[in-house]
């Protein structure tokens, strides 16, 4: 027999679905046109079509699957995360036009602006990482929306006050989402946590499933960090695209092997490999503009691994027991650390390229602002959120019922018979 769960959310999620989705078509027919002058800056549908799929298939398919590993939470990890994603990639999109319609009164969607959309949607995907399997569809809605909103907000604070590059002030979503992510965990903490939760396990064919989202994000990753860069600069977009993959590429043998050498049994983690050989995907992202040589590429990627691995293996337990943080995907080390590093890089390897002095302590100074901004506002804006969401209004699942697709998911075969 099926176990019996609490009362079914069709009274909440149902109502706010179709509420915010008929409000979104309104918005779309009163204020969104369709870009036609697909050309006006050198560009063609042929030539991006390519690489907006390829940020699809890591928004919708890699971070999907990369959720799979719970033993129990397959369904859920999938399902809600394309739920999410598809929320938050609308919203997105009119909250990046509001400038655009106070101008010009019409919001203007094209294949640019729906991959700016997506990777904004990333960064509420990265943080419900670290509440995987401890809420339910309705927190995700409402965590997805916020955040968008605050990254969105983050973004224009940056190129507004501090005049950062576009490419630079969406880069940060890594450590906008680490951080926001932190702070909700932190804020929902379930005394439970201290002790793993009964059905917080994976198995074989859960990692199997879980490998294969790290393997389209490992692949698709180079489209991701060079998607936004100017086509009319080709060298800077094969710069942004080798970069990348070398960066890749270093971090998953070096990963590889700092597992085996922090391992007590000397093998291989699952968990590393799903995730920490991504963190150099994710450091040269944030610093992409400043690396101009291969070794530095090389050097952010082997760093990076060697972070993300040491601190999986170590600091997510440090974080439960010294700040009662139960960060279920490990989002510290797999974004936050990462994220931190490449932004160190950028401004040390500015700095080195800089030969005016005074121009070398600008430039210091509006990147340190730039990241004090960024986690200040991911921070206070994930308190927010969890204090807002910490309300039994909601109707969170027990301990006893997290980590579990039967919470949410209907299955004919465990159906009981009346």
């Amino acid at each position: 027999m099926a176990p019996r769960y609490a009362p079914s959310l069709r009274s909440r999620l149902a109502p706010l679905l179709l509420l915010l989705q008929i409000g979104f078509i309104v918005i779309y027919a009163l204020y969104v046109e369709i870009g036609s002058n697909i050309k006006a800056d050198g560009t063609t549908f042929s030539s991006s079509y390519p690489e907006f799929q390829d940020v699809n298939v890591m928004v919708i398919l890699g971070f999907g699957f990369l959720g799979t590993f719970l033993v129990r939470y397959g369904y859920s990890a999938t399902g809600f995360n394309l739920l999410v994603a598809a929320m938050a990639t609308q919203w997105a999109v009119i909250l990046n036009g509001m400038e655009l319609w106070y101008y010009r009164g019409k919001i203007r969607v094209d294949l640019r602006s729906l991959v700016v959309a997506e990777m904004c949607a990333a960064s509420a995907l990265i943080s419900i990482g670290a509440l995987l399997g401890k809420t339910n569809p309705v927190h995700l809605v409402f965590i997805a929306l916020l955040e968008v909103s605050g990254f969105v907000l983050n973004r224009w604070l940056l190129q507004t006050l501090l005049m950062v590059p576009a490419v630079n002030s969406i880069m940060l979503l890594h450590t906008f989402g680490a951080f926001f992510g932190l702070a909700l965990t932190w804020i929902l903490f379930r005394k439970g946590s201290l002790q793993p939760f009964e059905k917080e396990k994976f198995d074989r064919q859960a990692g199997l499933f879980s490998m294969l989202g790290s393997v389209f994000l490992w692949m698709f990753w180079p489209s991701f960090n060079s998607v936004l860069v100017d086509h009319r600069s080709p060298g800077r977009k094969l710069g942004a695209v080798c970069s990348t993959y070398l960066a890749l590429a270093v971090s998953a043998v070096t990963a590889a092997a700092v597992s085996v050498l922090s391992s007590p049994k000397g093998k291989l983690h699952p968990i590393h490999m799903q995730s920490c050989i991504l963190a150099g995907g994710v450091a040269v992202g944030v610093s992409m503009s400043a690396v101009h040589q291969p070794w530095e590429a090389m050097t952010i990627g082997f760093t990076a691994a060697v972070l993300s691995t040491i601190g999986s293996r170590y600091l997510k337990t440090h974080m439960l027991l010294a700040f009662e943080c139960h960060d279920t995907r490990a989002l510290l080390s797999t974004h936050g650390l990462p994220g931190l590093l490449g932004w160190l890089a950028h401004l040390l390897l500015q700095i080195k390229a800089c030969d005016d002095p005074t121009v070398a302590v600008r430039f210091a100074v509006l990147h340190i602002c730039s990241l004090l901004i960024t986690i200040s506002l991911s921070l206070c804006l994930g308190l927010m959120t969890g204090l807002l969401l910490k309300w039994n209004f909601w109707r969170p699942p027990q301990d006893n019922k997290c980590f579990d697709d039967q919470a949410f998911w209907e299955f004919p075969h465990l159906a009981v018979k009346k």
